[in-house]
C-alpha cells in the first residue's frame, strides 16, 4: 500500500485534476451503481456533508440511539446543519420501518420537519451488527412514499457485504447517499467517499470546501484507498472469524457476564457486576491486549488486518489465564 501511495499519479483535486482521486471516486460509484463520488478525509465529514445536503435548518433526522452521527460526531448535525435528531431504540443499533413510520412528525408549525433517515452498517455500538438488504427494503419503500431521504453510514459496509454475500449495486439502489470508509477494516490510513447522484455530489463539493475538505494532491491518500479496495475486501472474513474465536474464549471466563452476538469484526461484552470495565482493561493491557471501554461495564474488541491468527491465539491464551477476580 505504501508503495502504491508513493507511486500515485496526482494533480489538484480542488480543480478535479487528480487522476487517483478521480479513479477512486469512479470505482466506488460504479460498484454501487451510483452516479458520482467525493473523497473526504473522514467518515465524519462525509456523514456531516450528507446531513447538510439532505436537510434545512429546523428539519429533523431519524436514527438509532447508537448511531455514529449521534454518538461520535460532536453534535455536528446541530452545529453544521441546524437540525434536530429523533432517536429510536433499535435492536443492536438496527431500526425498522415500523419504528421510523411512528417517528415521522405531523406537519405542524411547532414541530421540526422529518426530512432524513440514517442507518449504519455495520453498527459500531451494536457490536458490529449487520443489516441485510431485505431489512432495508421496507425502509426504502417507506422513505420514498413519505418523501424522506435515506442515507447510509457505511463505515464498515464491506464487512457486512463479505458476511452476507450481497452486492454493492444492490445496496446502492436502496439509498440516496452512502458514506464508505476506507480506514476501518479495509486498512487505508485516511479517507472516506460519499456517493450519490451527480447533482448531489456537485453541490456536496461546495459544502466540503466550506468544511475545509478541499485538498490538493490528495491522490497519495486515494491510492491507499484503491489498493485497499483491490486487495483487502475478501480478507475481511478473517477478521470476522477472529472475532468469533475471541467470543468463544470470553464465554469461558467468569469475569464476563454477557456477550453481544458476534456478527462481524466487532465484539462487545459486559463484565461481571462486581467489576468495572477499567479494571478489566487494565488487566488485559498487562497481557498485551488493547481494547476500548464502551461504558462502565462494557468493553469493545475489534479485529483487523494487523491482527494475525497467531496473535489471536496468544490473546485467547491470555484471556483464559488472566488474573481477574
Amino acid at each position: 500500500m505504501l508503495k502504491a501511495m508513493m507511486q500515485a499519479d496526482v494533480g489538484d483535486d480542488v480543480f478535479g485534476e487528480d487522476p487517483s482521486i478521480n479513479r477512486l471516486e469512479s470505482m466506488l460509484a460504479d460498484w454501487f451503481g451510483m452516479e458520482a463520488g467525493m473523497f473526504c478525509p473522514s467518515g465524519t465529514m462525509t456523514n456531516q456533508i450528507a446531513l447538510k445536503m439532505h436537510t434545512r435548518p429546523l428539519d429533523e433526522v431519524v436514527c438509532d440511539v447508537n448511531s455514529h452521527i449521534y454518538q461520535y460526531e460532536v453534535g455536528g448535525y446541530a452545529f453544521h446543519s441546524g437540525i434536530g435528531i429523533q432517536l429510536l431504540e433499535g435492536q443492536n443499533g438496527k431500526i425498522t420501518a415500523e419504528q421510523i413510520e411512528a417517528a415521522i412528525r405531523p406537519d405542524q408549525t411547532w414541530l421540526p420537519k422529518t426530512r432524513l433517515v440514517v442507518l449504519e452498517n455495520t453498527c459500531n455500538r451494536g457490536g458490529g451488527s449487520i443489516y441485510r438488504a431485505e431489512e432495508v427494503q421496507p425502509i426504502r419503500l417507506l422513505t420514498a412514499q413519505r418523501g424522506l431521504a435515506l442515507h447510509l453510514d457505511g463505515a464498515r459496509l464491506f464487512n457486512a457485504l463479505v458476511e452476507t454475500g450481497e452486492s454493492p449495486s444492490l445496496w446502492g439502489s436502496l439509498f440516496d447517499s452512502i458514506s464508505i470508509c476506507l480506514s476501518k477494516g479495509l486498512g487505508a490510513p485516511v479517507g472516506s467517499v460519499l456517493l450519490g447522484n451527480a447533482a448531489f455530489i456537485h453541490e456536496a463539493r461546495r459544502v466540503r470546501k466550506a468544511m475545509g475538505g478541499g485538498m490538493r494532491q490528495a491522490g497519495y491518500l486515494a491510492a491507499a484507498g484503491i489498493y485497499a479496495l483491490e486487495h483487502h475486501i475478501d480478507r475481511l472474513a478473517e477478521d470476522h472469524e477472529h472475532a468469533r474465536m475471541l467470543g468463544d474464549a470470553l464465554r469461558q471466563v467468569p469475569w464476563v457476564k454477557h456477550i453481544r452476538p458476534v456478527r462481524s469484526n466487532i465484539l462487545l461484552f459486559d463484565v461481571a457486576d462486581h467489576l468495572q470495565a477499567s479494571q478489566v482493561l487494565q488487566a488485559l493491557n498487562k497481557e498485551g491486549i488493547h481494547a476500548s471501554g464502551f461504558g462502565p461495564r462494557t468493553i469493545r474488541f475489534v479485529t483487523h488486518l494487523d491482527i494475525s491468527r497467531e496473535m489471536i491465539q496468544q490473546a485467547i491464551k491470555a484471556i483464559l489465564q488472566a488474573d481477574i477476580p
